[in-house]
């Protein structure tokens, strides 16, 4: 059901400009609540930011408040693409870890930013929703760092944490990547309001046009 979902979705968001004009789309990017302590309520001026770019650059009609949403919540299966964020623990039920499976097999598209702090912690997080899968480097040709914005190296070093390169890793589900992992990257920081963290506009660009990528890749799946 939310791969018809999606598609019907998906045909709104990314309406051609030959087709007559279509109402206001209700669809919002979702942020993934979740228990444990850690802060996923980190950069709240991330994801309004990037709808507002993916509006302006891929012709996308998304709604510019975002949803929060549950991970044991059936309002999950109402966002397409949810985004996970934070600095510290994370904790799944195992209801939660089932709900998020069946999302994700279902159609649904989960994009994991550490904010530095919550690696360990979204490992067996994941573990957990996946146990039969591992978490994998994207490699620099795959699909998700060419899509109307090039990244021939992948993921953009936004904030300086311990001198690593960024990393983006994915779970792959039947072929299918159903999660995105950026490490050591805060893709998110450099989503927000430049005098939240007074990035270089050049920096914020780049974390914007990684995140239209990531949204224009999980649409066309």
């Amino acid at each position: 059901m939310l791969r018809i979902l999606s598609l019907v979705l998906l045909v709104s968001a990314f309406a051609g400009m030959s087709r007559p004009p279509a109402p206001p789309a209700e669809l919002r990017l979702g942020l993934l609540k979740y228990n444990g302590g850690g802060d996923w309520y980190s950069n709240p001026t991330a994801l309004p930011n990037l709808a507002a770019f993916c509006n302006d650059q891929l012709g996308t009609r998304f709604a510019l408040d975002y949803g929060t949403v549950e991970v044991g919540s059936a309002e999950l299966y109402n966002y397409p693409w949810v985004h996970m964020t934070g600095h510290g623990n994370v904790v799944f039920s195992s209801l939660e870890a089932e709900n998020l499976r069946n999302y994700l097999i279902g159609g649904g598209f989960l994009h994991i930013d550490d904010n530095y702090g919550m690696d360990p912690y979204v490992r067996l997080a994941l573990e957990q929703v996946f146990p039969e899968l591992k978490l994998v480097e994207v490699p620099f040709d795959h699909p998700v760092y060419h899509q109307t914005f090039e990244f021939k190296g992948g993921l953009p070093k936004i904030h300086e944490h311990d001198g690593e390169a960024p990393v983006g890793y994915g779970l792959f589900y039947e072929n299918r990547m159903v999660v995105f992992y950026s490490f050591q990257c805060d893709l998110g920081d450099g989503w927000e309001d430049e005098a939240v963290h007074n990035d270089p506009p050049e920096v914020r660009q780049a974390a914007l046009r990684m995140g239209a990528n990531l949204i224009e890749y999980a649409f066309e799946q």
